[in-house]
């Protein structure tokens, strides 16, 4: 019973240590950091509701603008195509860039314009002890009715020094993975075209209906 104590006393105190006060620190600072992008884009999208329905292109822009310094788009991108982006060229891997984002728009945004009243609690942010470049961030979606969603957001900090959001957990659900498995599955179906799955990549990622996670009451 001493030599468990001992050990669980043991393993404690090497958690703690793993946590410096730097980390700390920063830990809060990324959270405030998150909190005050999340909270500006929850306004913006308040303000620009009715942009959805009257010019859905420019909604897209300014939702785009909005997100363009703190989600990297284009690293997630490269993760969903997973090891097929090695027979990519260029021009091919810019393309799926903006059909991805714009199946992210699709899947989303009627969904969330539709869900008035909801509000979104950044909790707190852990910085990966092993990497200090890698931290996630726990939050929740409130709907108007009461419900609350989890949410994690996985960031990296880039060589200057400035925290991206690389991948996004619903509800347990890895939105990464589940695109990339998607991404995966359209090149079997198409037999290995790539372009094809570029194409019709905005319908593929509809069948996920990431929407359905959204409470509209």
């Amino acid at each position: 019973m001493f030599a468990l104590k001992h050990h669980i006393l043991l393993g404690l105190l090497m958690a703690l240590v793993l946590v410096t006060p730097a980390q700390a620190g920063e830990a809060e600072d990324l959270r405030q950091y998150v909190d005050e992008n999340t909270q500006r884009l929850v306004e913006k999208l308040n303000e620009e509701r009715g942009l959805y329905e009257e010019d859905p292109e420019a909604f897209y822009e300014s939702m785009d603008q909005a997100l363009a310094d703190f989600v990297d788009f284009r690293r997630i991108a490269a993760r969903v195509m997973g090891r097929y982006a090695r027979q990519t060229t260029p021009e091919q891997r810019d393309e799926f860039v903006v059909a991805f984002k714009r199946s992210l728009f699709d899947s989303y945004a009627q969904a969330l314009v539709n869900a008035e009243g909801f509000q979104i609690k950044v909790k707190e942010a852990t910085i990966n002890p092993q990497s200090d470049d890698r931290a996630s961030v726990q939050m929740e979606v409130i709907s108007a009715s009461g419900n609350r969603y989890p949410v994690t957001y996985s960031m990296y900090k880039t060589g200057n020094g400035r925290w991206l959001m690389e991948n996004v957990i619903v509800e347990g659900v890895n939105i990464g993975l589940a695109f990339r498995d998607r991404f995966s599955q359209e090149m079997e179906e198409n037999r290995g075209q790539i372009q094809a799955v570029i194409d019709g990549w905005s319908d593929a990622a509809k069948s996920l209906n990431f929407d359905q996670k959204v409470d509209k009451s």
